[in-house]
């Protein structure tokens, strides 16, 4: 096994040489980890297990089989029980000479609020998982770590995330960093299962999520879009790549750095309508989510148009929608920035966070821009995931934990007041 492995590293790493992902010296990288498929389960054991919300009451159970099943979930309140049921829909996708297991999705609900409850997948009666709801009210939790991967360094982020006592999963880009070696979105699938299958998980794509070959496999998200299906349709979007949700009082927006975002696009239409739709009195708080961060002080990742004409065309949308926070990915370290627009800080601006340090085999971004500029507040190239946790409609802290040396400590941290309770930015 040890062999496959470094011939699936040095394959991806080929592909992102060849396709000028590795734009920058990075620091040594540190192996994957490869989860084999558990010899025990039979062809239509359910793994990879996954959850995700769709609307105010309702959940999508997404999984994989190696063979035909069943797209069936069976569910109820208490272990072994099976009151509810809900089917849904398979499918499986190819990628040059690799062929998917039977994927699975199934939306189930409505489901109460701030309740666990007890699910299996296509009749399989050897397997429970279970979840738990949102609450109804605040406080309510999030974690964020992008750019997440599947080495040691992820392993240790997954740890403290799962003693955060988090409520939802926020990943703005870079996944499995399968980069088109596809058993790697396999083994990711089984890394994270055991926190994925109780807290829903919503992402947005990266550019490692691409996966296109030329001359070979054309298709771009081929991978992300079969596995990790959002619930784009519910909020008007035309594309998984972008969507948006509402939780207890907050509305996620989740941004598609690599698809078309300028003023003549799909999304830049949507995403006006979708913010024009917010009612911040039912939603205090809006958060957005993007791949490729508009501010940026590592000297990584300067200057691409995800980042630079992403932020020209789609900033002054957020800013007279009043967004609080914007989180991004991409540059493998942490930021925090004042409130800013338009490039100086403004007390009616969003705060963006850079967390694209989630734990991926390329390593850390560690150096920036000197002399550091005034709207930069913090940054550190560590490794680690970030805390937002929304205690009402007013106030929200945001903590970063750094899980540098395999040990968890909060690092950084900020209370932050949402602007539609500021009567100076009151839209």
């Amino acid at each position: 096994m040890a062999g496959i492995r470094g011939i699936l590293l040095m394959l991806s790493i080929f592909v992102m040489v060849a396709a000028g992902v590795l734009s920058y010296d990075r620091p040594p990288p540190r192996k994957d980890f490869f989860i084999p498929r558990l010899k025990y389960l039979s062809s239509t054991s359910p793994e990879q297990v996954h959850i995700s919300l769709v609307g105010p009451d309702k959940m999508r159970i997404s999984w994989i089989t190696k063979s035909d099943a069943t797209a069936i979930v069976e569910y109820g309140t208490s272990p072994g029980e099976s009151k509810f049921s809900a089917t849904g829909a398979t499918t499986s996708y190819s990628y040059v000479l690799y062929t998917s297991g039977k994927i699975h999705h199934v939306v189930i609900g409505p489901l109460k609020p701030n309740t666990i409850y007890y699910y299996r997948c296509s009749y399989d009666y050897t397997h429970e998982f279970s979840f738990k709801t949102p609450p109804p009210l605040f406080p309510i939790k999030f974690a964020i770590a992008g750019d997440v991967g599947q080495t040691g360094w992820t392993n240790s982020t997954l740890q403290h995330i799962a003693q955060s006592n988090y409520d939802i999963m926020l990943l703005p880009g870079d996944v499995s960093y399968a980069d088109t070696v596809q058993p790697l979105w396999d083994s990711f699938g089984r890394l994270i299962e055991p926190l994925a299958s109780q807290r829903p998980w919503m992402s947005t794509e990266g550019n490692h999520e691409i996966e296109t070959i030329r001359f070979i496999h054309s298709t771009p998200f081929t991978a992300y879009n079969a596995r990790w299906r959002m619930p784009f349709e519910e909020s008007g979007s035309t594309s998984n790549l972008y969507y948006s949700f509402e939780v207890v009082g907050v509305h996620v927006v989740m941004l598609g750095s690599y698809t078309d975002f300028d003023p003549n696009s799909d999304q830049y239409k949507w995403l006006r309508g979708d913010l024009a739709k917010v009612d911040r009195q039912r939603t205090p708080w809006v958060v957005v989510n993007i791949h490729a961060p508009w501010y940026n002080s590592n000297t990584a990742h300067q200057g691409e148009t995800e980042s630079v004409d992403m932020k020209k065309y789609m900033e002054g949308l957020l800013y007279q929608a009043r967004v609080d926070v914007v989180f991004a990915g991409h540059v493998h370290a942490y930021e925090r920035f004042s409130r800013v627009y338009n490039g100086t800080e403004d007390k009616c601006g969003a705060v963006h966070i850079t967390v694209g340090d989630g734990g991926n085999r390329e390593g850390l971004a560690k150096d920036y821009i000197d002399p550091k500029p005034e709207i930069s507040v913090f940054r550190e190239a560590s490794f680690g995931h970030g805390e937002f946790e929304v205690v009402n409609a007013t106030h929200a802290l945001f903590t970063w934990h750094r899980n540098q040396d395999d040990e968890a400590v909060v690092s950084d941290s900020v209370w932050l007041k949402s602007l539609s309770s500021d009567p100076a930015c009151k839209v």
